[in-house]
Formats: structure tokens, C-alpha cells, sequence
């Protein structure tokens, strides 16, 4: 895995992945211009991203059909510098008819436990907690 990440002007640079580029950049307060995503903010959708990739995979082989799904993940930071996360919460938000929170539990327990390599390493860091809500 490799991830190159070139600087473009002010606080602004680009990342490179795998032929795909993300833009990076600081926010205003921290004197950049907010044309890119912050960096903390990409650890926390690479956690989103990588849980969620789990989920929908293992919901698939129970042969649960999804009609949408989402995972909210937000994080308290510290307040001294380096500001880490001190925190990490993931809010899985499934819609579809007929869902079985028995299912959707284990498809969640077996990625944060087992399969989702974020997860375990910023757990490392922060406690992550979640939650489950079915949405109409």
C-alpha cells in the first residue's frame, strides 16, 4: 500500500492513491482555505469506508437486502496538542424492509472485531464505541 501526498500552494496538497487523488487541505481557522478534506477527517472516513466495505459484504452473504445504509462516525479530540482523538463513535444507520437487528449486529461485531484494519488500529489510540438504528 502506498499513498503519495504533494504539496500545491498554502496549506493545500493532493494525495495520490492507486490512481485515484483526494484533495487534502487545512481549514480556515487553521489558515488554510477548506478546498480539500482535513486529514483527521480521512482516518475517520477510512474508518467509515473500511467498516462499512465489512458490513454490506457480510450482510450480502446472510443474503440481507439493503435498501440504504450509512456509517456516521464522529470523534472527540483532546484538547492539548498534538490534538488526538481521545474518542471515536460509529453511528450504522440501515434501511430496508424486513431487517433483523440479530443480523446486522453480527455483521457489525464481526467487522469491528475481526476483519476491519482501521478499526483495529485506531482502537489502538481511542475507544470506539457504536450503535445500530434501523431507519424507516
Amino acid at each position: 500500500m502506498k499513498s503519495t501526498v504533494t504539496w500545491n500552494s498554502g496549506l493545500a496538497f493532493t494525495a495520490r492513491q492507486g490512481g485515484h487523488s483526494i484533495p487534502l487541505d487545512a481549514s480556515l481557522e487553521a489558515g488554510g482555505q477548506d478546498s480539500g478534506a482535513s486529514p483527521k477527517g480521512l482516518l475517520l472516513s477510512g474508518l467509515g469506508g473500511c467498516t462499512g466495505i465489512d458490513v454490506v459484504a457480510i450482510l450480502e452473504k446472510m443474503r440481507v437486502h439493503l435498501e440504504g445504509f450509512e456509517v456516521q462516525v464522529s470523534a472527540e479530540l483532546t484538547d492539548e496538542h498534538p490534538k488526538v482523538f481521545q474518542s471515536i463513535h460509529l453511528r450504522y444507520a440501515f434501511r430496508g424492509p424486513g431487517l433483523v437487528m440479530e443480523k446486522l449486529e453480527k455483521a457489525v461485531i464481526l467487522s469491528m472485531d475481526r476483519y476491519c484494519g482501521v478499526s483495529a488500529m485506531l482502537a489502538k489510540a481511542a475507544p470506539i464505541t457504536w450503535e445500530i438504528v434501523i431507519e424507516p
